[in-house]
């Protein structure tokens, strides 16, 4: 598995808070068949989770060597969860974030329990500045699920969903799996992501996977765990 949405990053957001909590995270994955992965922290402007894009390179290459020296075998990529705002434009423009691995991709972050808005213009501005939109998690947004259409006009438009793993187990509760079941058997997800913030304590995301066969074919399921996620690393 490709694993496009990850808070290893140490000390700059929720997730991990030291470098060995990053490399014990990262040790977790891997044991688990996760070969690459994408580290997002938060971007939430004037917050305590708005660590630049030069800050974050640092603590990034940090993490790679110690991963290297520990033996743990997993790949490793920059990027940033983006929380909506009208803004991403000129912060990407002056260098302030990231795209996932420097690439056209965004992974773009929606208030859990707040309403639309006005969001779809923020998101059609950044597709037709030639950048392509992941929305983190739409299983969790209280909007989803109670109008499902939003998300399927989402993606009539060029929007790619991203689930959390976790969510076919009920890590974010009953809702968020019922709609992460609805949007698995509708082929609607474009990649999996682990969301993961602290050391994993047991296997969901082995299980998870033998799970999704419910809903996909095996050449089904090798497409959204990697080779959807692949493209993101191919730049």
């Amino acid at each position: 598995m490709i694993d496009i949405h990850s808070h290893i990053l140490y000390g700059v957001d929720d997730g991990a808070d030291t470098l060995a909590d990053a490399v014990k995270i990262a040790r977790g994955l891997a044991s688990q068949g996760v070969t690459d992965v994408v580290l997002t922290p938060h971007y939430v402007d004037e917050t305590c989770y708005s660590a630049c894009r030069e800050d974050n390179l640092k603590r990034f290459d940090e993490l790679k060597s110690a991963l290297a020296t520990e033996g743990v075998d997993i790949n490793i990529y920059i990027g940033n969860e983006l929380y909506i705002s009208e803004d991403i434009l000129n912060w990407l423009e002056q260098g302030i974030i990231s795209t996932l691995n420097d690439s056209k991709y965004l992974l773009v972050e929606l208030p859990l329990n707040g309403e639309y808005q006005s969001y779809d213009d923020i998101l059609m501005l950044l597709i037709r500045h030639g950048y392509q939109v992941i929305l983190a998690h739409p299983e969790r947004y209280e909007i989803f699920k109670d109008d499902y259409s939003l998300l399927q006009n989402l993606c009539e438009v060029g929007i790619l969903l991203q689930c959390n793993i976790g969510s076919f187990v009920g890590k974010y509760g009953k809702d968020a799996l019922k709609l992460a079941r609805k949007l698995a058997k509708d082929k609607m997800i474009f990649a999996f992501g682990s969301d993961v913030h602290h050391p994993i304590k047991d296997d969901y995301i082995l299980k998870v996977q033998k799970k999704l066969a419910k809903y996909y074919s095996d050449t089904e399921l090798e497409e959204v765990l990697v080779k959807n996620p692949a493209k993101i690393l191919e730049k």
